[in-house]
């Protein structure tokens, strides 16, 4: 049965994937297992067949700051292959299931199918610029700025925000007491709705300064 799960799993994926996939070794993890540590040196790739995980940089204080969240279909660990320390840290946000693929292995699949080699240089191009306006917003933004746009861009189409407040503080890079200071004036001004735990629904508009 595990067996035909994983098959399922490998199917789902884009065809150039799973070619690469079938290089790999699948395994489970539960929440919480942080699979590559920012500064470390590793060369392993981590293609996502189900649940999902988060690539976030941390200080001295703990404080986080959130790149990006990937599911299925998704892989992590690009950044590296070119042998130098890892950028960020990757953790599991749910139980995962994922095939770790080596970079020899990788440089096997690219030798084969030059034409991967186009897919990967996209996605790293993608995700540089995907964090070089992160921090154009931290620099340029402040907390309310960011927690704006935060909820701008999950609340389209009538969508709700489904993130924690530590969550949010997490993806904004400040403290959780702030995230829940704002949130509570937004709730007030009746800008937000409270729907379930960690939930909100966007009634209006939110002001562009508070």
């Amino acid at each position: 049965m595990a067996d035909e799960s994983l098959d399922n799993e490998l199917q789902a994926l884009p065809p150039s994937l799973r070619l690469l996939a079938a290089r790999g070794m699948a395994r489970s993890y539960r929440k919480g297992v942080v699979l590559i540590e920012e500064g470390s040196i590793g060369d392993n790739l981590y293609l996502i067949l189900a649940g999902s995980l988060r690539a976030y940089s941390s200080d001295a204080r703990g404080r986080e700051i959130t790149y990006g969240v990937y599911g299925p279909g998704e892989y992590v660990g690009e950044m590296s292959l070119d042998g130098g320390p890892r950028s960020a840290s990757v953790i599991t946000e749910s139980g995962s299931r994922l095939v770790m693929v080596t970079r020899a292995s990788l440089l096997t699949h690219i030798s084969e199918h030059p034409e991967f080699a186009f897919e990967l240089l996209t996605k790293v191009i993608r995700r540089a610029r995907a964090a070089t306006l992160s921090t154009k917003q931290l620099a340029l933004n402040d907390v309310y700025g960011r927690l704006k746009n935060l909820i701008d861009e999950s609340t389209g189409d009538g969508r709700h925000l489904a993130l924690t407040h530590q969550g949010m503080a997490q993806r904004l890079g400040c403290s959780r007491e702030m995230v829940s200071k704002l949130v509570k004036d937004l709730e007030l001004g009746g800008y937000l709705r409270r729907v379930a735990a960690g939930e909100y629904q966007r009634l209006k508009t939110l002001p562009a300064r508070w």
